[in-house]
């Protein structure tokens, strides 16, 4: 019987192909499929696109398309399906990576498939690495010290409502907002009700092509780009 293959859950951070971890990199030179995610709208991958340089050649990239809804029915077949084209990958005895942008698990759609995997059949051979994630790339461009000594640092999604994100960001010292984009005008009326938007910093495309960083939110457009994210440091001394 041929042993089943490994699929490796690979973080290839948020934009630079150079942050990948030597370990990522040696994983996606020896697997003999990538999946790469994408949005059945368009066959478009960004996180394919940073590997593309550490891949070897002629290795079968399979395209895993993904809808943009919040329907969960419809969400729930499409990963179903997903799942079922991976299984069979790793059934046939092939090692495979599935590319993610940032870090595996953290908001990230390899936890998806993940779960979904385990569900169908517990004994899959999966391996995560860990990856470069937008938050800290962010900090470390712009040399912000996310958090020190006693200090606590919010993790969350802008996708929050805004009762929740003020609530949280009021017991906590420092905060990452991820996905920033979903309710910008929202967080930005919260972060000024907290007196917080002087000390919040908002980054787009990070490491990509138009990168964009802004010292002060209230100079942020209405709808900023979907790779977007705000550092909130509340002590800035």
């Amino acid at each position: 019987m041929t042993p089943k293959g490994i699929l490796y859950g690979i973080g290839v951070g948020p934009g630079d192909p150079e942050l990948l971890t030597l370990k990522a990199v040696r994983a996606l030179g020896e697997v003999d499929v990538i999946f790469a995610a994408a949005s059945t709208k368009n066959d478009y991958s960004t996180a394919y696109s940073i590997a593309k340089p550490h891949l070897k050649e002629n290795v079968d990239v399979i395209q895993l398309g993904f809808p943009m809804t919040k329907d969960k029915d419809e969400l729930e077949k499409a990963w179903t399906a997903n799942a079922k084209i991976v299984a069979e990958v790793l059934n046939a005895g092939k090692d495979a990576a599935f590319l993610t942008l940032g870090d595996p698990l953290t908001y990230s759609t390899y936890g998806y498939l993940q779960r979904t995997l385990l569900a169908m059949d517990p004994s899959v051979r999966l391996q995560a690495i860990p990856g470069i994630t937008s938050f800290l790339a962010a900090a470390s461009k712009i040399g912000l010290v996310l958090c020190e000594s006693k200090e606590s640092l919010l993790i969350t999604s802008g996708v929050s409502d805004p009762e929740k994100l003020e609530a949280q960001l009021d017991v906590a010292d420092n905060a990452v907002i991820l996905k920033a984009y979903k309710n910008f005008e929202e967080i930005r009326e919260t972060l000024n009700r907290l007196r917080l938007a002087d000390k919040t910093v908002l980054v787009s495309k990070l490491g990509m092509d138009d990168e964009s960083i802004l010292m002060d939110i209230k100079d942020a457009p209405k709808k900023p780009h979907y790779f977007s994210l705000a550092l909130v440091k509340k002590n800035t001394q």
